[in-house]
């Protein structure tokens, strides 16, 4: 194992986390009540699952609204025009705009976390598509950021919507909250993670779907949990 600082270590104390694997709530429980930051830490869950992303059926992409939320102000930006704009203002979205809102961002601009659009804006909002995409912030109709429901998308991004997609090696991260939160709501956000994962199953991926799982805080150390454990979870 590599160095880590006296804090690092006494987060383990007692545990052999490269040989160790945990129960779904074991692994939550040592990551929130080992946490050593000054600041409230995120709680972050990994699921190794059994897809190809390389072939676009067996892509894993979505959206869920976490039951707790996730515990920080999220800075919302829309794209729209027209009477939408005056929507999305009274949905509570920070930055609200067309041309203009899009030659800002081209200008340097980006302090927002997410964004929305409506439909007939994606055209234009594609011109930014090099700058967004890469960042996390591309409006995508799959995760309910391309919508003329502003009301609703701005909403449930407020209450703590969260966005996932698998990556090259089969990995998908998510955020589940602060580890103020304790273990109970934290477990609650999994849950919902997690039944939206397998939901999103590709018809395509044979054997073994949730291949594994970790739960880690900003932080802290990583807590494996045993595969097993991890399908009864999730399937359960």
């Amino acid at each position: 194992m590599p160095k880590h600082g006296k804090k690092f270590r006494k987060a383990i104390e007692g545990l052999d986390i490269l040989e160790q694997r945990f129960s779904v709530e074991e692994a939550v429980k040592h990551a929130v009540e080992r946490a050593y930051a000054k600041f409230d830490e995120t709680v972050d869950i990994s699921f190794n699952l059994g897809v190809n992303p390389k072939y676009s059926d067996q892509m894993v992409r979505g959206a869920v609204s976490l039951p707790n939320g996730l515990g920080k102000t999220v800075r919302i930006a829309v794209f729209c025009q027209g009477e939408k704009q005056a929507e999305a203002k009274a949905a509570g979205a920070d930055f609200v705009g067309a041309e203009d809102l899009i030659e800002k961002i081209q200008g340097g601009w980006l302090e927002f976390d997410k964004a929305i659009a409506t439909p007939d804006m994606m055209a234009q909002v594609g011109k930014i598509g090099r700058v967004l995409g890469p960042r996390g912030l591309m409006p995508n109709a799959k995760t309910g950021t391309v919508t003329f429901d502003l009301a609703k998308a701005v909403s449930e991004q407020m209450a703590g919507k969260v966005e996932f997609k698998v990556d090259k090696a089969g990995v998908l991260h998510a955020p589940l909250g602060k580890v103020s939160f304790g273990p109970g709501k934290i477990l609650e956000n999994l849950k919902a993670i997690a039944d939206q994962i397998l939901r999103l199953k590709p018809s395509t991926a044979k054997g073994t779907y949730i291949k594994g799982m970790a739960v880690s805080t900003t932080m802290g150390p990583g807590f494996r949990i045993d595969s097993v454990e991890a399908r009864k979870f999730v399937e359960g």
